[in-house]
C-alpha cells in the first residue's frame, strides 16, 4: 500500500481507487440541473423582457431593433400609469391597517380555549382557500342590484326596495372593493397572528398583571414586542400581495368605473394583452420591481427584520 493511501486510511478517510482522481465537484454536478431549471424558469423571462422593454414591440410592427430608453421616457408622461399606482396605494393604505387590526381582534377572541374553538378557527379560514377571481365574482354577485342579496337585505330593514349600485357608484366602488378583500385576507392575518399570540411566554404577561400591569400596558410592552417579528413578515406579505391586487377588482369592476379603481397590475394587464403594446409593458413591469425593491428593502430595514 503506497504512503498516500495509507495517510489517508488513518485519517479516517476513503482513499480513491488507483488511476482516479477524486472528482471535488461532483455535488455540484448533481445539483447543476436544478440551478439550470430554475434559472431558466426565472432568470430567462426576466432578462428577456428587460431585453424587449429597448424594443418597439406592438400590435401593428415587431421592431427588434434597440430603441433607447423611448418606453422608459414614456412611462413619466404617462398620467393613466401614475394614477392606476395612486389607485394601488390607496387600496394598500386602507386595506392593511383594517385587516391587520381585525386578524388581531379575532385571534386575541380565541386566544383562550372555548367550546368548539376548532371549528370556528376552521370555518373562519375557510376564505382565504378560495380563489381571488372566484371570490370576487361571488361578490359581485352579492352585489348584483338585481338579484344580489346584499341589496334585498338592506330593503328589508329600510322597508322598501332598495337601488345601491355598489361596483358602479363612484362613491361605493371602493368600499366594495375592501369589503371583498377584507373579507377574503383577515383570516390569513388572523391565523399567522393566532400562532404568534400562542407562543407568547405566558409567565412574562403573569408577572406584568401582579405588579399591577394593565391590559394596554402589557400588551404594548411585552405582548406587541413579542409577536413583532411574525406580525411584520404577515405585513409584508400582505402588503405585497396588494400591490399586486388583481383577481378581487378585475372580477368586480374590471378598473371601473372608467378608470377609477384601475390598479397597476390592471392597467399592465391592459397595455400588454388588449392593446399589445409588449415593449411598453415590459418597461412598465422593471418600473414596478424597481419600486418593489426599493420599498421592501426600506421596509425590511425599517421592521428590523434585516441583522
Amino acid at each position: 500500500m503506497s504512503e498516500s493511501a495509507t495517510s489517508a486510511m488513518a485519517a479516517g478517510g476513503v482513499a480513491a481507487p488507483a488511476g482516479h482522481a477524486p472528482d471535488r465537484f461532483f455535488k455540484y454536478w448533481l445539483i447543476a440541473p436544478a440551478i439550470f431549471l430554475l434559472l431558466l424558469v426565472g432568470l430567462f423571462p426576466l432578462i428577456y423582457s428587460l431585453i424587449v422593454s429597448f424594443q418597439n414591440i406592438t400590435m401593428m410592427e415587431v421592431d427588434t431593433s434597440f430603441a433607447g430608453f423611448i418606453n422608459y421616457a414614456q412611462l413619466f408622461k404617462d398620467a393613466r400609469l401614475w394614477q392606476a399606482l395612486l389607485h394601488t396605494a390607496l387600496i394598500t393604505i386602507i386595506a392593511l391597517p383594517l385587516e391587520l387590526v381585525l386578524g388581531l381582534l379575532m385571534a386575541q377572541l380565541f386566544l383562550e380555549r372555548m367550546p368548539g374553538r376548532q371549528i370556528f378557527v376552521s370555518l373562519l379560514v375557510l376564505p382565504t382557500v378560495i380563489s381571488p377571481i372566484v371570490a370576487g365574482a361571488t361578490w359581485r354577485l352579492m352585489f348584483d342590484n338585481r338579484y344580489g342579496p346584499i341589496n334585498q337585505i338592506i330593503g328589508w330593514f329600510a322597508g322598501e326596495p332598495m337601488t345601491i349600485l355598489w361596483t358602479v357608484n363612484p362613491n361605493l366602488v371602493y368600499p366594495s372593493i375592501f369589503i371583498c378583500e377584507v373579507w377574503q385576507w383577515t383570516p390569513f392575518m388572523f391565523l399567522i397572528l393566532l400562532a404568534a399570540l400562542s407562543n407568547v411566554d405566558k409567565s412574562l404577561t403573569e408577572a406584568a398583571e401582579i405588579d399591577g400591569a394593565g391590559y394596554w400596558r402589557t400588551f404594548f410592552k411585552i405582548v406587541l414586542p413579542s409577536i413583532w417579528p411574525v406580525m411584520a413578515i404577515a405585513i409584508l406579505i400582505r402588503g405585497l400581495d396588494l400591490v399586486r391586487i388583481f383577481d378581487v377588482i378585475w372580477a368586480l369592476t374590471q378598473g371601473g368605473p372608467g378608470t377609477m379603481t384601475e390598479t397597476i397590475s390592471i392597467y399592465t394587464y391592459v397595455q400588454g394583452f388588449q392593446q399589445f403594446e409588449t415593449s411598453y409593458t415590459a418597461a412598465i413591469a422593471f418600473l414596478v420591481i424597481a419600486m418593489l425593491t426599493v420599498i421592501v428593502v426600506w421596509a425590511i430595514r425599517r421592521m428590523g427584520l434585516a441583522k
